[in-house]
């Protein structure tokens, strides 16, 4: 994606926040707060060394979201998530780390809540290759490469909500993160996420 997209995207983020808030009468603007923890897996495939065999896996991993409701069916927030898939079976992995600052919109429809939106961040996704397993511990292996690269993020998501009760909801998440950098090779594919949020 070029930059000038980039801005693009964030520009009409902002125009939307911008009228959600405003079409709604000014004392029912702030109307609650969300957050919680989530789990993560999925299945991430491309190439990750030019040249190479591309790498296929399931990432696994946590993070967290909190969010301000706005208006009737609109969010702000933020996000972030370290998520690690193994590689090769031999301790090889690559680990992303990412987060950033997302809007949604949802509904309600009796117990069930969907609502889909976008995150727009960045973070830093780091790989180690080794080219044999380790036979002991501290053990040297020669030809082991390691690379940690910085990203600009934009991850897509729809999910939906099962309200338990009024201040606790079960949710579940599905997103494709998608990095963008100098040079930067980055397998992609779509993450399920699993969570208890609290509502307030």
């Amino acid at each position: 994606m070029k930059c000038q997209s980039l801005k693009t995207l964030v520009l009409a983020l902002g125009l939307l926040a911008s009228a959600g808030v405003w079409a709604q009468p000014k004392e029912k603007v702030l109307r609650g707060f969300d957050g919680g923890m989530m789990l993560h897996a999925g299945y991430l495939g491309g190439t990750l060394v030019p040249g190479e065999a591309p790498v296929s896996g399931c990432p696994f991993g946590l993070g967290g979201v909190a969010r301000m409701h706005l208006g009737k069916c609109f969010r702000i927030g933020g996000e972030g998530y370290v998520s690690t898939m193994n590689l090769r079976g031999n301790g090889s992995y690559l680990r992303y780390g990412w987060g950033g600052i997302l809007a949604d919109v949802y509904g309600v429809f009796g117990r069930f809540q969907p609502y889909g939106g976008v995150t727009l961040g960045g973070g830093a996704m780091t790989a180690v290759l080794m080219t044999e397993t380790p036979s002991e511990a501290w053990a040297p292996i020669d030809g082991t490469r390691y690379r940690k690269q910085g990203f600009m993020a934009v991850d897509p998501f729809v999910g939906c909500d099962f309200i338990l009760t009024k201040a606790i909801h079960l949710t579940l998440k599905v997103d494709c993160l998608c990095g963008f950098g100098r040079d930067l090779q980055m397998p992609v594919g779509p993450r399920v996420y699993f969570g208890v949020l609290f509502y307030r």
